[in-house]
């Protein structure tokens, strides 16, 4: 029997708060363990939890991106169930009345458009973190974390491979940092995804026993794990055995899942709406004020750049994963109506030595008008591209500007014609039998006669008048 993947997705994304969901209490990730904490985040009897309405707007213009509903009224539950870094002992979520459902997000894979539908996001505040010790005894229990809003996004089981799962993950994490509602940083744990997988034989319209898999924080372990669990799950269906539902965590050392427990459902964490905090209203005036600060959108600027611009959709897809980016290289062609030349050094040269810094584009020393000053010279012939890109990381490093550095270099490409001539006629007569090969058809040859002409030259000589020259005079 063959089967087919159903899977659905629950996202954890932290909000780009300064302070916790329900307390004043700092977000700032790497301080000291159990610095960040206060009555509230530490469930202390008598302290009560007031919501951040910085959360909530990022929560709303989140929905609105995604295509959702934004309801009026909402209200926040507990979720009860104990954990050692659970200090209040339950978890304020949402659970009937969510922020926002029933949205949608576009994307596309392997170049056909899809639709993942959005069933529901909502906010709840994050537990602490347990760590355990790998030279003794003992765990460790660090609630600086405890209270940290998050975004939980819910999508339907509309998709069917890893290969969606991720170009769904990438889209929505693109989308988040545009909004800058979330940093998208996996490692951190500020962005983690829970796929929920069953197996059905193809052809048939009711579900699997779904298992989930949970708190995976890269794209490279949410495909392999949802390609080990399919593997690992078809197995089991093949020789008559029963798939349990419960909750896996990835093991990306050994490459496999693990039961981590058998998965609760809701009536087991025993929802309520929380005593101390009233439904939410949510007027359509803020909703629309929300509305209208919402920029473009990465897919619709990636299909911007393709059709004014010119771009590859690969490029555009490259050049608007980051809003900075893609705001950089706007601002490098409003200043140097190259496109396609802007396009390539930005992904190339400049990306590289970028990620080599350890650094982003929004504090990259190289500002736009510096970078054109470079590919200037380079489209007015004074260098060759090959020497804007092994001179970028110097010019990184440096406050010089493109003209002073390529003059202290003595870089200036060789454009004369004259001197030109001078030189490709000393590479014809030192090279007789791969002139007389050109002569003879081999057009091929051209180049081994131009790398000649370079290298006489230092590399200064410019390969395009060179590569015309050596045409005109051996025709």
């Amino acid at each position: 029997m063959t089967f087919e993947a159903v899977i659905g997705v629950e996202v954890h994304a932290q909000l780009r708060t300064r302070s916790k969901l329900f307390c004043g209490c700092a977000t700032e990730f790497g301080l000291p363990a159990n610095t960040r904490t206060c009555p509230v985040c530490l469930g202390l009897p008598g302290a009560l939890p007031v919501i951040n309405a910085r959360a909530v707007a990022m929560a709303v213009r989140t929905g609105l991106a995604l295509q959702c509903a934004v309801r009026p009224v909402n209200q926040f539950a507990r979720k009860n169930y104990f954990y050692p870094d659970l200090p209040k002992g339950y978890q304020i979520s949402q659970y009937d009345l969510p922020v926002c459902e029933h949205g949608r997000i576009e994307l596309t894979v392997d170049g056909i458009a899809r639709t993942v539908s959005i069933q529901r996001m909502h906010l709840e505040d994050d537990a602490g973190k347990t760590m355990h010790a790998h030279d003794g005894p003992g765990s460790f229990v660090d609630l600086n974390r405890a209270g940290t809003p998050l975004l939980e996004i819910v999508t339907g089981p509309d998709m069917h491979s890893a290969e969606e799962v991720v170009a769904y993950g990438k889209a929505l994490r693109d989308m988040l940092m545009y909004l800058d509602v979330c940093d998208g940083n996996m490692e951190q744990g500020n962005l983690r995804f829970e796929p929920n997988l069953s197996l059905r034989p193809v052809g048939s319209d009711t579900f699997g026993t779904k298992v989930e898999l949970k708190n995976i924080n890269s794209f490279k372990f949410v495909k392999d794990a949802i390609g080990y669990e399919i593997a690992r799950q078809t197995g089991v269906l093949e020789e008559g055995g029963t798939v349990h539902q419960e909750t896996r965590l990835w093991d990306s050392a050994a490459g496999r899942t693990v039961v981590m427990r058998r998965k609760e459902d809701a009536h087991d964490y025993r929802y309520f709406p929380d005593p101390d905090l009233v439904p939410l209203t949510i007027s359509d005036e803020w909703i629309e004020e929300l509305r209208g600060t919402i920029q473009e959108l990465p897919e619709a600027r990636r299909q911007r750049f393709v059709r004014d611009y010119g771009l590859s959709a690969y490029d555009a897809g490259v050049l608007t994963a980051s809003r900075g980016l893609a705001d950089y290289f706007e601002a490098c062609v409003a200043l140097f109506a190259e496109p396609a030349m802007v396009s390539h050094f930005l992904m190339g040269e400049f990306l590289r030595v970028l990620h080599q810094a350890g650094a982003t584009v929004e504090v990259s020393p190289v500002s736009p008008e510096r970078l054109v000053a470079l590919l200037k010279l380079v489209h007015d012939g004074t260098i060759s591209l090959k020497v804007a890109k092994d001179l970028f990381p110097e010019y990184y490093a440096t406050d010089q500007s493109a003209a002073e550095l390529v003059d202290a270099k003595g870089l200036r490409q060789l454009s004369d014609e004259g001197a030109l001539r001078v030189l490709v006629t000393e590479v014809i007569e030192k090279h007789p039998a791969q002139v007389a090969q050109y002569r003879g058809g081999k057009e091929g040859v051209l180049g081994f006669l131009v790398g000649q002409a370079m290298k006489r030259s230092g590399g200064k000589a410019n390969p395009q008048k060179v590569h015309a020259l050596l045409k005109t005079l051996l025709s």
